[in-house]
């Protein structure tokens, strides 16, 4: 089961991604993640990447379906996957149909006013990366990773200028996809409002669409 995860920037697409990853036992493959590994490792390819992502801009598309398609033909994946953050444009759609069949869509929708609260609010790991929330996921002792001890801080593009700048790249020119996938009949729509504390209520809509594919 080949599952596509469409929706704005904070629209929560990583927590339900690590969710539905565990419930249907597949893989969740982040092109984020794939961009933050590259930065943290200093690659060539991850300076080239840094700089597109604190400016909250797309990064090219040559660069990340390299990534994406490497990824995804490790053996992990031979089952299904659930994509997170790509694809992000009509290019990119196409070029994941010539290597990998897209079973569902699901495109999760929020307010802006609630993404940027969520974003704005996001405290990340210098140490290992996991992400906390200073309303929704706070950490048990301030400015302090539960996991590692390490230093949380606010990404650059996660200030609230760069999150509206981020917002407008993604309506401009990754909402067609949504159009696309719809004419495909692929997507599922799926209201991504609740809070932390009522996402089993986003979960269960996913089941719901995911369950049409499993019974197809």
């Amino acid at each position: 089961m080949n599952v596509v995860l469409l929706g704005s920037p904070g629209v929560g697409k990583g927590t339900y991604a690590d969710i539905l990853s565990k419930k249907y036992e597949i893989p969740k493959i982040s092109s984020g993640d794939l961009f933050h590994e590259a930065i943290r490792n200093r690659t060539a390819l991850g300076k080239r990447v840094k700089g597109y992502v604190s400016r909250g801009e797309l990064v090219p598309d040559e660069i990340v379906i390299k990534l994406v398609k490497e990824r995804l033909e490790k053996d992990d994946c031979k089952n299904g996957f659930f994509l997170d953050g790509f694809p992000r444009t009509i290019n990119q759609a196409e070029a994941l149909d010539k290597f990998k069949k897209t079973d569902k869509v699901l495109n999760f929708v929020a307010s802006e006013e609630e993404i940027i609260s969520r974003l704005s609010g996001r405290r990340t790991c210098k140490k290992c990366g996991a992400i906390f929330h200073v309303r929704n996921k706070p950490p048990k002792i301030e400015g302090i990773c539960d996991n590692c001890g390490g230093e949380l801080y606010q990404r650059t593009d996660e200030t609230p200028e760069t999150i509206k700048n981020r917002l407008r790249v993604y309506h401009e020119k990754t909402k067609p996809l949504i159009d696309h996938y719809r004419k495909k009949g692929l997507l599922a729509e799926i209201n991504a409002n609740y809070g932390y504390s009522e996402i089993d209520k986003v979960i269960s809509q996913c089941d719901k669409a995911l369950l049409e594919v499993r019974n197809s």
